[in-house]
């Protein structure tokens, strides 16, 4: 795994905490970037390093090169100060946190995401980079509906409104079309699903309209049915009104994608390769002399 096969951050916030050590090797304090994953407990985001570190050694490279002991000296007022354990970490370290950090939390399911598909990008042709993206963002797209669903319900969605308040969220944003109508409009099989026919742009879309929904339903305290069915569709409404605003094409416009599960089977075969070598496998440390 040559440099470019690393995965490469390109986000602000992640690249303006790097820093250099006595090595001249690129590194991030783990308490900075804490907080840029989503933790607010040092005893959880620990827990992400320490199977990170598992992770490496599994992956067949040497943690000592990725992982690096070290202190954070913090003010606790008074002109005082005292330190706390961090660890120096590699950018493959930070790739490796990101996979087993907690998918639940919006930042981690970015990271997760990013890293890889940056890492099958470099191995894979564009056209089946795509592809990665799509099935990665299906996997997320079906874990928020799951966690929407227990939303709906602890706002008071009953079990037998589920496919209404699901289909709510459909009809604000796919001007008035529920789930089958939807179907029948893009000649979808009536057996298949239908976020499993959805592009990466058709997923985003509704994978924003349900986290946007969950955060709603909580904030405003909903606690009836007929309220959360309402703010679904209202979410969606504006999430389309959203896609007009900036130009981009309408959800019920766009036309079926291959089924995920041949995407899926194509992709199998092709596992990503975390084994580094040469100076990437040295990591914080170096080249050997």
């Amino acid at each position: 795994m040559n440099d470019e096969n690393i995965p490469q951050v390109r986000d602000a916030g992640f690249e303006a905490l790097k820093r250099l050590n006595d090595f001249g090797r690129e590194f991030w304090s783990a308490r900075d970037l804490q907080p840029l994953l989503g933790y607010s407990q040092w005893r959880r985001f620990e827990n992400a390093i320490k199977k990170a570190i598992t992770s490496c050694e599994q992956s067949g490279n040497d943690p000592k090169n990725h992982f690096a002991s070290a202190g954070k000296m913090v003010e606790i007022g008074s002109e005082a100060s005292r330190e706390l354990p961090d660890f120096h970490l590699s950018r493959f370290a930070c790739y490796l946190i990101a996979q087993n950090g907690d998918p639940r939390k919006p930042e981690i399911a970015h990271a997760q995401k990013y890293f890889a598909v940056q890492t099958r990008r470099q191995e894979l042709s564009d056209q089946a980079a795509a592809d990665f993206e799509r099935l990665e963002l299906r996997k997320q797209v079906s874990e928020e509906f799951k966690a929407l669903s227990g939303a709906a319900r602890s706002a008071g969605v009953q079990s037998r409104m589920f496919g209404i308040f699901h289909d709510a969220g459909y009809k604000g944003l796919y001007g008035g079309l529920g789930a089958e109508a939807i179907k029948i409009r893009k000649r979808i099989p009536e057996k298949e699903q239908l976020m499993d026919r959805m592009d990466a742009t058709e997923l985003a879309a509704n994978q924003f309209r349900m986290t946007q929904t969950r955060d709603k339903l909580a904030r405003q305290k909903v606690h009836t049915g007929e309220q959360a069915i309402d703010t679904h569709h209202r979410v969606g409404r504006e999430v389309r009104a959203a896609i007009v605003r900036i130009g981009g094409t309408l959800p019920e416009n766009l036309p079926p994608a291959e089924p995920i599960a041949q995407v899926k089977k194509r992709l199998q075969a092709s596992a990503a390769k975390l084994k580094l070598a040469g100076p990437d496998a040295q990591g914080l440390v170096g080249e050997e002399k």
